[in-house]
């Protein structure tokens, strides 16, 4: 599994997630810049992910919905704050009614995206969730947020292997 950490601090209200790939730092952050690579790993295996729009310029939006094992497709959104391929992303994550607009009843959390280049080949990437408030932290990580992180992030070794080519 590419999963190398997970760390939460309640006290900085944070959660931080750590993984590491046999690849470059380009390579990673076209995970994350092709919608069609993006829905590959950002749900879990059970809540596939689809995306209906993507700009991961700052001020740019991502909207996408995961289907469930029950049919049920949760929606949320991006807001991108900064963007600097390949070596970083900030969005603000939050949670969309079934029309797409943000939920208010469900905290936003700020993510921090860093890829950073280890040298022979290999990159680590981690994603930094700051939450508003221990409430909001507890709130979403009840929701399963944790064990959901992992088994995306825990996809992405595989989309990798299947383009040897491009992951260098």
């Amino acid at each position: 599994m590419t999963v190398t950490a997970v760390r939460k601090d309640p006290e900085a209200l944070t959660m931080t997630i750590t993984a590491e790939f046999d690849t470059s730092p380009e390579r990673v952050w076209k995970l994350w810049e092709d919608p069609r690579q993006l829905e590959r790993w950002w749900g879990p295996p059970t809540y596939p992910a689809t995306v209906d729009s993507h700009d991961l310029r700052p001020g740019g939006r991502v909207e996408y919905y995961m289907t469930g094992p029950e049919g049920d497709q949760p929606r949320g959104y991006w807001e991108i704050v900064e963007a600097d391929a390949p070596h970083s992303l900030v969005f603000r994550d939050g949670f969309a009614n079934d029309d797409g607009t943000p939920n208010a009843g469900l905290p936003v959390v700020t993510a921090r995206v860093t890829i950073a280049d280890l040298g022979s080949g290999r990159t680590r990437m981690s994603i930094e969730s700051t939450f508003p408030s221990a409430e909001a932290m507890e709130q979403v990580l009840a929701m399963g947020m944790e064990d959901g992180l992992k088994q995306a992030v825990g996809q992405i070794d595989a989309i990798l292997a299947e383009d040897p080519v491009a992951s260098r």
